[in-house]
């Protein structure tokens, strides 16, 4: 490690199989804490190249506990989190408002990092169980229309990392991986980023594999479609600029999708929501996120995935499937 980290130091850049190295290296326990913090500051301090980002994938989807599940055609809605804007968990209601809309979803997450609530945090708190068991995955994606995949459980080489990214409390290059290394490998995949650097790495990323995808980054900074403006996408055959009226809804206040300041308020924030019980503003971004993994899939125009989220949403389907994963997780 300290060779490379005098290359790094130096502003020399590693190569796709470098970088892929000193990851499986950190799996194996080959670095010491200090040695693994230095190597994660270096790309807190300059970017990322498409090289390290791809080197660093493949070496997490090799060292993974895959999971298959293609047969259901999954989606997975993640974002890369990291943007430092404390929203509500709208990636994860999405997740379950796209699997009430009747497209299946495998919700790839973790514990929160640099934000208060991470998906996972939200997830044990409303008492879904994790489980990396093929068994019981496939039980909860063919009646719940979804299944959660708790990334510590299907990373285990990961787990020299994770009480150093807890300690450090800010985003790292894993907040860049973590939608790219869902264990279930699904075949479509809707992904927000924390900036349009990265956007354009993901869109270069993506463009060489099978996958279906969109890209989004919101030009204020957000990780998600926040209709407080803009949302640059990239996608298989076009780069766009989503407004808030392609959806027929208007420009939103940042207050209006403020998150929970504990994991009790966020849980809260996220049940209203499913209940029925949420602001025209909670419902329109929730519907806008979850419409662009559906028309993704489908193949739809914007505006019909947001109606189609809207109607799962608003008729309960969301919750239904949130219940039912409830149900299986209590058994």
């Amino acid at each position: 490690m300290k060779a490379i980290l005098n290359r790094l130091i130096n502003h020399d850049i590693l190569s796709k199989e470098d970088a892929k190295q000193v990851l499986v290296n950190i799996a194996k326990g080959a670095y010491n804490p200090s040695q693994i913090a230095a190597f994660l500051t270096v790309y807190m301090m300059r970017s990322i190249t498409i090289e390290e980002l791809e080197g660093f994938r493949d070496a997490l989807l090799e060292l993974c506990l895959a999971i298959d599940l293609k047969s259901y055609n999954p989606v997975d809605l993640c974002g890369t989190g990291g943007d430092g804007k404390d929203t509500f968990n709208i990636s994860t209601l999405a997740s379950f408002v796209t699997a009430g809309a009747g497209v299946h979803v495998t919700k790839h997450g973790n514990y929160g990092v640099s934000s208060k609530c991470g998906s996972s945090n939200v997830m044990e708190f409303l008492g879904i169980k994790f489980s990396n068991e093929a068994d019981f995955l496939t039980k909860c994606i063919d009646t719940a229309g979804i299944c959660v995949l708790h990334a510590p459980l299907f990373h285990p080489a990961m787990k020299n990392v994770a009480p150093i990214r807890r300690e450090l409390a800010v985003k790292t290059f894993f907040n860049m991986l973590g939608p790219m290394v869902n264990p279930a490998f699904p075949k479509n995949q809707m992904v927000g980023v924390f900036n349009l650097e990265l956007a354009r790495m993901y869109g270069y990323l993506y463009q060489n594999t099978d996958k279906k995808f969109t890209v989004l980054h919101a030009l204020d900074g957000y990780d998600e479609i926040s209709l407080t403006g803009n949302t640059k996408t990239i996608s298989n055959s076009s780069e766009s600029m989503l407004k808030p009226e392609d959806f027929g809804v208007s420009t939103l206040s940042a207050s209006e999708i403020q998150g929970g300041d504990s994991i009790e308020a966020s849980a809260k924030i996220f049940m209203d929501i499913l209940e029925g019980k949420g602001t025209e503003a909670q419902n329109n971004v929730v519907c806008a996120n979850a419409g662009i993994a559906i028309a993704t899939v489908k193949e739809l125009s914007p505006k019909a995935g947001f109606e189609l989220a809207k109607e799962s949403l608003l008729s309960g389907k969301g919750l239904k499937a949130l219940q039912t994963l409830q149900n299986l997780s209590g058994n």
